[in-house]
């Protein structure tokens, strides 16, 4: 069995993934999408707001509170594949990867609980 320390700097090590990232109402189709240089953090971030009634983004919080934990989907949509190319970017990619979950998603107004296209994390 593996010790806490042992557990902590395998986790500090493993590579960080990066890409989009949709929280789904299933109950009314609700959207939120966002991006990270870590996936790992936001959702778990997002997760522990709602669940705590801390959440910054107030229609996200009112629905959460509204219909449950369970009517909610967190889910990772795209990751960004580094390649050994020297004239790779990771910021260029996701930014890429953004502007078509953007797209696809249209996350804004009724459709969504983005305020604005800006998802970054």
């Amino acid at each position: 069995m593996k010790s806490k320390s042992e557990i902590k700097r395998e986790y500090k090590e493993a590579p960080k993934k990066a890409g989009i990232f949709l929280i789904t109402n299933t109950a009314n189709g609700k959207q939120l999408l966002g991006s990270s240089a870590n996936l790992h953090g936001p959702l778990n971030k997002h997760r522990f707001m709602l669940s705590s009634g801390g959440h910054y983004n107030r229609r996200l919080q009112e629905d959460w509170n509204k219909f449950g934990a369970d009517a909610f989907q967190f889910e990772v949509v795209a990751v960004v594949e580094p390649k050994e190319d020297p004239e790779f970017s990771l910021e260029l990619e996701l930014s890429r990867l953004e502007e078509i979950w953007l797209a696809k998603t249209q996350p804004f107004g009724e459709r969504g609980y983005n305020p604005n296209a800006r998802i970054r994390e």
